[in-house]
């Protein structure tokens, strides 16, 4: 892959609790440069990112129900497309973790369904089933209640967890969802390297914040 083409699928991430206006303001300006995907950036961002970043062809991506995954299904649902009001253009929201390790698997889809819907026709979804908690098992039912619920990515993780992206989930998601879904991987992406590979595993889309690392072949500590 050329740099272009990986840049391309980089949503360039900035989620810090601390991070500033004149940050966001600079990570525009990078996605713009290097030609990333879209920024992602907490809900409150989103109206300077979409300022910034109008009349380009990079998107807006927000995270939605984060970092926990356990606020109630409608108030996901308002915050999508609250979110999707303020200029988000793809829309990362959180798998109810806790409600899935309980076996309540209709109210894990429905979560999804309804910020699907909220959704619809004006942003895609992608949904972070937070793989450090999960056994294999609920990986797998994750990824499948994300399809059956009508998303349009299985993201693999928060970065706020005790782990990232892996080769070995990348792979295990995609034999459950077949080359219908995107995949993102986040969480740990910080060169070049494990960049490919998790592309080579499957991912479609990585979320990073070391991504002008990624694109030049050099290493950074980061998201």
């Amino acid at each position: 892959m050329t740099p272009e083409q990986i840049a391309a699928a980089i949503d360039h991430t900035l989620l810090s609790a601390t991070s500033t206006e004149e940050e966001i303001v600079r990570i525009c300006a990078e996605a713009k440069r290097y030609g990333f995907a879209t920024v992602c950036v907490n809900p409150y961002w989103v109206p300077t990112a979409a300022r910034e970043l109008a009349g380009s062809k990079v998107g807006v991506t927000t995270v939605i129900g984060f970092p926990l995954g356990a606020s109630r299904t409608e108030i996901k649902a308002a915050e999508a497309a609250d979110a999707i009001g303020a200029g988000a253009t793809e829309i990362d929201m959180v798998l109810n973790v806790g409600a899935l390790k309980s076996g309540q698997e209709a109210a894990v889809k429905r979560d999804i369904e309804q910020v699907v819907e909220a959704c619809k026709g004006k942003a895609a979804v992608k949904v972070i089933i937070e793989t450090c908690y999960l056994t294999d098992e609920e990986k797998r039912r994750a990824s499948l209640l994300c399809k059956e619920g009508g998303a349009d990515f299985v993201k693999t993780s928060t970065g706020f967890g005790t782990g990232g992206a892996t080769v070995e989930d990348i792979a295990l998601i995609r034999s459950v969802v077949g080359p219908e879904l995107g995949i993102k991987a986040s969480g740990g992406v910080r060169n070049l390297e494990t960049a490919l590979q998790l592309i080579e595993a499957g991912a479609t889309r990585l979320g990073a914040s070391s991504s002008i690392a990624i694109v030049t072949g050099g290493t950074n500590e980061g998201y």
